[in-house]
């Protein structure tokens, strides 16, 4: 079994593998997985107990690689795209749960605030658009517009 931490500094948010496996066909047991969320978080979870034998190594494999194997995107910074996708989703459980990662990945109070504050904008914005059945080619058009005069304004200042 191998340990590999997330946030090694302070030996946070460590996950296990196990690449053979030791159920029946090379399968975990509901135990052993129990095991290494229980080394992970020190619980385990209500929404892992609940989840058949038959998806609850997958659950708990994905889980892993999508919340904390790192990526392309920092960790903190997934985490508050987490936050906003929840306060839009209106996801009590999401918000509760990114929020509190993305602190652990060292997001600020004020962090938090942007990223939701810039989903209560962008959520805003989609509604009033589509509402209005805004033309989305010319929508198109007038933000590479706009994208092309911020870079040329850009350029000359350099």
């Amino acid at each position: 079994m191998e340990k590999d931490c997330l946030l090694p500094s302070a030996g946070l948010l460590c996950k296990y593998t196990n690449k053979a496996g030791s159920g029946v066909g090379g399968k975990m047991k509901r135990e052993e997985i129990y095991k290494q969320i229980k080394e992970m978080f020190g619980v385990v979870p209500v929404m892992f107990t609940t989840l058949p034998d038959s998806s609850l190594e997958m659950e708990w494999q994905l889980f892993k690689r999508v919340q904390f194997d790192e990526g392309p995107i920092p960790n903190k910074y997934r985490e508050l795209i987490g936050v906003a996708i929840s306060a839009v989703s209106k996801c009590r459980y999401c918000a509760y749960f990114h929020t509190e990662v993305a602190r652990l990945n060292g997001a600020t109070d004020a962090e938090i605030e942007d990223a939701v504050h810039y989903a209560k904008s962008t959520a805003g914005w989609s509604a009033y658009i589509n509402g209005m059945q805004t033309d989305y080619n010319q929508f198109r058009t007038e933000v590479q517009q706009a994208c092309e005069h911020v870079r040329s304004m850009a350029a000359g200042k350099k």
